[in-house]
């Protein structure tokens, strides 16, 4: 019975052992690296799985670890799909070595582990400066470099202390040539290039070395920078002259522009027009729309005839009917056997009437310069109507 369960034990491990066999392991292993930045990569055969999908465990171990009987391997990524796995946060030391190790699973079944060994120190790639800054003081030239960072973001001398930088120069022709290059090397991080010609363009590459292990990064990109010297007096003369022109015309135009600007806002809410002397005669505001009811008919005044020959020669005793005249008071009186010396009033209807039309006369008969629009306004203002006065149908006279 115990044979008959050791025979069993050992085809399972027999069929297990088969099955890993059979199914094909990762393959082109690479450490991705960058300062303490750690990626390991990896190719996988799909065809081998079919229409599944497989996954893939990566550990890792410190070679110390593997000298012991049953060494310790940390699982960094599980069961992933990808084809990478990233081991920056696995808290492997800078100074350490390892061991780094993936499998293939796939339906329960799992490939035989693939390992490269991996020291950062020794293997991993170091990167240019972080950031590179220009400046010119006169004609001197200033650098200013910002070491690498590591995952920690902090400075990569504290991995690699002794770490600097190559510095190349060059001075950048007019005429787009290229010129010969400077190369100095630097431990700092603030350098002066003194020996560089005043108001001349530079151009400036840095990248970071170690020479423990023959460590170097890339380039940076090219940055560019004029220097400059000692300007002449005509420069500075010239540039005072025309900032003191421009400050002129500035506050000049701006002069004009607020003169003009008030003459037209003078000019539209404060027009110089006046009113006719007229029109304020008798108050300072007049009523210059007048409705049909504050209308006013016109006025006619009655006078002797005396005043109106007076007032207007035109009219003579030639136009006065037959036996009338002028006295010295200026009456008219009828001339008859049957009358001594009576008054200039006269009597009888028809004479009365025979003289209307000559009497009831308007200003404008009795004065044609009177200004009709002006007692129209004169009348509207104080708002008192004159009516037309009836002419008296006379006084007659009684013979005793």
């Amino acid at each position: 019975m115990l044979a008959l369960v050791r025979l069993c034990l050992l085809f399972v491990c027999l069929k297990g052992s088969a099955a890993e066999a059979g199914l094909t392991p990762p393959h082109d292993l690479f450490m991705l690296t960058l300062n303490t930045n750690y990626t390991l990569t990896w190719d996988w055969d799909q065809s081998a799985a079919g229409s599944d999908s497989a996954t893939f465990t990566v550990q890792y171990a410190g070679n110390h670890q593997l000298k012991k009987r049953n060494p310790k391997w940390t699982t960094v990524c599980a069961e992933t799909s990808g084809r990478s796995c990233d081991l920056t946060r696995s808290g492997l030391n800078y100074l350490g070595l390892y061991t780094v190790r993936v499998q293939t699973n796939l339906n329960g079944s799992h490939s035989v582990w693939k390992s490269i060994q991996f020291c950062p120190d020794k293997d991993a790639a170091i990167g240019p400066p972080s950031k590179v800054r220009l400046g010119v003081s006169g004609s001197t030239l200033d650098i200013f470099i910002t070491d690498p960072q590591n995952s920690s973001n902090n400075s990569m001398k504290e991995q690699l202390h002794k770490l600097y930088y190559e510095i190349v120069y060059w001075e950048q022709p007019e005429d787009g040539k290229g010129s010969m290059t400077m190369t100095m090397t630097t431990d700092v991080t603030i350098l002066t290039l003194s020996e560089v010609e005043p108001w001349t363009r530079y151009c400036v590459q840095i990248r970071s070395r170690d020479d423990f292990y023959n460590k170097s990064s890339t380039f940076t990109p090219p940055l560019c920078i004029q220097t400059e010297g000692v300007v002449p007096w005509w420069k500075i003369f010239l540039f005072f002259l025309l900032s003191l022109v421009s400050c002129f015309l500035v506050v000049l135009l701006f002069l004009y522009g607020s003169h003009h600007c008030f003459h037209v806002c003078k000019a539209t809410f404060l027009p110089n027009e006046k009113l006719p002397s007229y029109f304020k005669e008798d108050g300072d505001y007049p009523c210059l729309i007048v409705s049909e009811l504050d209308q006013c008919d016109p006025v006619m005044i009655v006078c002797p005839e005396s005043a109106l020959l007076e007032t207007n020669p035109a009219v003579d005793s030639a136009a006065l009917p037959a036996g009338l005249d002028q006295d010295r008071s200026g009456r008219h009186s009828r001339q008859n056997s049957s009358s001594s010396g009576d008054s200039g009033v006269y009597s009888a209807g028809g004479n009365s009437a025979g003289l209307q039309p000559k009497v009831a006369l308007t200003f404008t008969d009795v004065n044609p310069t009177f200004n009709s629009e002006k007692l129209n306004m004169l009348s509207m203002n104080s708002e008192i109507k004159v009516s037309p006065i009836v002419p008296d149908e006379g006084v007659e006279d009684i013979e005793v």
